[in-house]
């Protein structure tokens, strides 16, 4: 079993903790999250490229994207590995998601180690949305807060 972890900070007063935690190199991971700070609505969760936060969460680049393939679900074929769906808040309480995921690895030469989850102002529209940043971004607007994932103890 490996576990990871990642510390949500950013400019807002979004905060949270991501948990990846894999069982070996051939099973999905399972993401947690806990966030924050966040306002009523669905927001976008993503890995990014860099575990780089040198200049706020915009130095994280883009999705992760190791295979190529354009923006998505994180049920579709075609997907980033970064895409992981949307966080919906009420606003008031903690933000809370789980999931289980086939292309998030913490083993090999595609690990997250080291990258980036960011969570976005807005709902990813999974690539669907016929604006020009979906099949990119999602269109899932400003970066509220992110983190570098770390291995866990």
């Amino acid at each position: 079993m490996v576990k990871a972890i990642c510390v949500l900070k950013g400019d807002s007063n979004v905060t949270g903790v991501v948990t990846i935690t894999q069982e070996n190199e051939n099973s999905p991971a399972t993401v947690t999250a806990e966030i924050t700070g966040l306002a009523a609505g669905e927001h976008g969760f993503h890995i990014h490229e860099f575990g780089d936060n040198t200049n706020g969460c915009i130095s994280a680049g883009g999705h992760y994207n190791p295979f190529g393939k354009e923006h998505g679900a994180p049920t579709a074929q075609n997907r980033h590995a970064g895409d992981l769906g949307n966080v919906t808040a009420d606003g008031t309480n903690p933000a809370k998601l789980t999931i289980t995921d086939s292309q998030v690895t913490l083993f090999g030469p595609t690990s997250v180690i080291g990258r980036t989850v960011v969570i976005h102002e807005d709902i990813d529209d999974f690539g669907l949305g016929g604006h020009a940043l979906s099949l990119v971004t999602g269109n899932a607007g400003a970066r509220l807060a992110c983190g570098v994932i770390g291995i866990a103890n």
